[in-house]
């Protein structure tokens, strides 16, 4: 095979593993069917590797990385863990050290039968969030001061700058005009509240002169967010800060399906990025082989897809739909009645067929 492609692998906890299992039994089909290979290499770094060992996330690990071709990240967290400290360290950890700026959640609805809204289905269903990725309230400034007493006081800044305002919005007005659908670019803020939100909006404005083909709209969150259960089919490519884009796309995943079928990327364009499914590590079901890895999965046709492999990661998406519009299949969480191996074993035989 002429072409190999070096992976680090953060499998995680709870289902993490699992899942991770499932993508990368579709995707070592898809490097064979395309003529391609996948060098994996595997680290521990997650909650159960801190709790055995005191370490967290060591530079040595993300010096590595950087010189890796992707990174797949299965999932992070564990209840005996105090909430949020791996997961700042780990994820949060690649994110700004590798500069990932663009957080790219794709919103598709496969199948009709999972969609939670009356009269709405896949035509109405298919759009993309671009969520800035480094900065807002999750740039780390802010703190806690006299924690546990009756003068608490905690405070945390949302931090915006003209250089990551302005590069996740041209990044945005790119991707438009690339997918090529209705060529609408809806920015999400809250200027009329937020006051340094005005800078969304000036720079909004500024970038979309460079781009005349592309229709500008922009939105409050709060309206953004009636119109996304109201009237989903408005919406093509979005825009958004890092906060909102947080909150906005898990309200957008539950349209396409639900949790198990949400899958991110968190880009830096060119360089080193990683891919995610963006539901939690659910400890209550690890090792039970009740989850779907569909999300997992869809993470690693993102993969394939940004690391050029075009048609393997077209292929991946077939099958997936293809899979999930099995007469059979009638839920995409624990209910569903399919394993999770199961889930991985349906895909590969969809792509084999295709």
């Amino acid at each position: 095979m002429s072409r190999s492609y070096k992976i680090a692998v953060f499998a995680g906890d709870g289902i993490g593993p699992e899942v991770t299992r499932e993508a990368f039994k579709v995707m070592d089909v898809a490097a064979q069917l395309g003529g391609f290979e996948l060098e994996r290499e595997d680290y521990p770094h997650g909650s159960v590797h801190y709790l055995e060992t005191g370490e967290l996330f060591p530079q040595q690990v993300i010096e590595e990385v950087r010189r890796v071709d992707g990174i797949f990240l299965g999932a992070i967290g564990d209840p005996r863990v105090e909430v949020g400290l791996v997961e700042r360290a780990v994820i949060s950890g690649l994110r700004f050290h590798l500069d990932l700026f663009v957080n790219l959640r794709p919103i598709r609805l496969f199948a009709d039968k999972f969609c939670p809204l009356k009269d709405k289905g896949t035509k109405d269903i298919d759009f993309v969030v671009v969520r800035e990725n480094t900065e807002d309230a999750y740039a780390g400034i802010g703190g806690i001061f006299k924690k546990g007493t009756a003068d608490e006081v905690a405070m945390q800044q949302m931090i915006y700058t003209r250089k990551g305002v302005e590069r996740i919005i041209r990044y945005a007005f790119e991707l438009a005009r690339k997918r090529d659908r209705k060529k609408k670019l809806m920015l999400i803020d809250k200027a009329n509240a937020i006051q340094a939100h005005d800078i969304w909006t000036r720079i909004f404005a500024e970038v979309g002169e460079e781009y005349p083909d592309i229709e500008s709209e922009h939105a409050y969150v709060d309206a953004a967010c009636m119109w996304m259960v109201k009237n989903p089919e408005v919406f093509d490519t979005v825009v958004t800060t890092n906060l909102f884009g947080d909150i906005i796309t898990d309200l957008a995943a539950v349209l396409q399906g639900g949790m198990g079928v949400a899958a991110s990327g968190n880009l830096h364009p060119g360089q080193v990025s990683m891919f995610e499914p963006i539901h939690g590590s659910a400890p209550k079901y690890k090792g039970k082989n009740v989850v779907c890895p569909i999300a997992a999965i869809a993470a690693g046709q993102m993969m394939l897809d940004y690391l050029g492999e075009v048609s393997a990661a077209s292929n991946m998406e077939c099958a997936i739909e293809k899979a999930l519009c099995s007469e059979d299949v009638t839920a995409l969480n624990t209910t569903s009645g399919i394993p999770t191996d199961e889930w991985g074993d349906r895909v590969v035989e969809q792509m084999r067929r295709l």
